[in-house]
């Protein structure tokens, strides 16, 4: 046994009314070995930026990220598991439930993005499942919603903002994607660009916070009314939950659909003024 490995028990036992099991396990198998990393590492990154690191040695693995890795299993082997066998003749009850959210999600990016939406189905289909799963899992005993740590939250709008840029920057090339800030009218293009880029990256801010203190506050109003009654009210705040944990997720979804709409619309108008001078060309 390692030097640190008594403090991480010890700490271990104290923290355990305030940490989920899980995460106990977790720091007790992975921890000591995390921390060593940790101390090896983390002083040198953070000093490139002036900072100093202060490790954690009694939960080197936070339980957000626990949480996180976790939502991934569910959503990756989970999902497999609940659809079962697909079946085109006799589809189950499980198949049907996701080919209505498969078709629903579809519609949604191409009423928004357009007919050549279906091209970022991988990236928007995987925002949606797993937030959806980090975001029911408060609902869970023994468990608790990722997305209540701002860190996940913010990861995951950092990802959303990430991706429909470079999606600009590809199908409309650096200078189109550039004029897109600079407004209709180029007099005013000097004034109207940095206030579209501060727009802009604000937009991080908007996705994050919004998912992040919705959770954390239904988490929080949940916790504060377990501690109060234990049966009963606690029940009854489930439904609402749900609700805002499925709501949550949408919105999620639905901005970064539009956000990428809004950058393809370029691409596309131009594929569609190609065509018609193809065809009146071909009609001359």
């Amino acid at each position: 046994m390692s030097a640190i490995e008594p403090v991480l028990l010890a700490a271990g036992a104290e923290a355990a009314p305030h940490v989920p099991t899980v995460v106990q396990w977790v720091n007790h198998v992975f921890g000591p070995t995390v921390y060593r990393w940790q101390q090896a590492l983390m002083p040198h990154l953070y000093g490139l930026f002036g900072a100093e690191w202060h490790g954690d040695p009694h939960l080197p693995i936070p339980t957000h990220m626990v949480m996180f890795f976790i939502a991934v299993l569910i959503s990756t082997v989970g999902l497999r598991l609940l659809l079962g066998r697909l079946s085109l003749e006799n589809p189950s009850p499980r198949q049907q439930l996701f080919e209505l959210l498969f078709s629903g999600l579809r519609n949604l990016m191409r009423e928004n993005i357009g007919p050549h939406g279906m091209r970022y189905f991988p990236v928007i289909g995987t925002f949606a499942i797993l937030i959806g799963v980090c975001n029911l899992m408060g609902l869970i005993p023994g468990l608790v919603a990722p997305t209540a740590n701002y860190n996940v939250p913010l990861a995951l709008a950092l990802m959303s903002f990430l991706y429909y840029n470079y999606v600009g920057l590809r199908e409309n090339g650096l200078v189109e994607y550039l004029r897109h800030f600079a407004g209709p009218v180029l007099a005013i293009a000097p004034l109207f660009f940095p206030v579209e880029i501060v727009s802009n990256s604000a937009r991080i801010l908007s996705l994050s916070m919004r998912l992040f203190w919705n959770i954390f506050g239904d988490e929080t109003l949940a916790s504060v009314f377990s501690q109060i009654v234990a049966w009963g009210v606690p029940v009854l705040l489930m439904p609402l939950g749900l609700f805002v944990a499925l709501m949550q997720t949408f919105i999620f979804v639905m901005l970064s659909i539009i956000y990428i709409g809004e950058v393809t619309h370029h691409a596309e108008a131009s594929t569609v003024s190609r065509l018609e001078l193809q065809e009146e060309g071909a009609s001359a």
